[in-house]
């Protein structure tokens, strides 16, 4: 399944993942952990453990550096 992942203020990209994979194995070719980001479904933040349902998420950075 290839999702469309939207990093808040940053960039858009594709990452795929396999059928049953979660928010957390999305995040995996991602730059980031799930301590450091929320992963929104239609605006709603979903648990890392949910399995992937949805072909576009926004990812949310918690804490940016600075």
């Amino acid at each position: 399944m290839r999702v469309t992942v939207a990093v808040a203020g940053e960039d858009t990209r594709e990452v795929e993942v396999e059928a049953g994979a979660t928010y957390a194995d999305l995040l995996a070719p991602l730059p980031y952990s799930a301590h450091q980001v929320s992963v929104l479904v239609d605006g709603r933040p979903v648990p890392e453990d949910a399995p992937v349902e949805t072909d576009e998420v926004e990812v949310l950075r918690l804490v940016k550096g600075g």
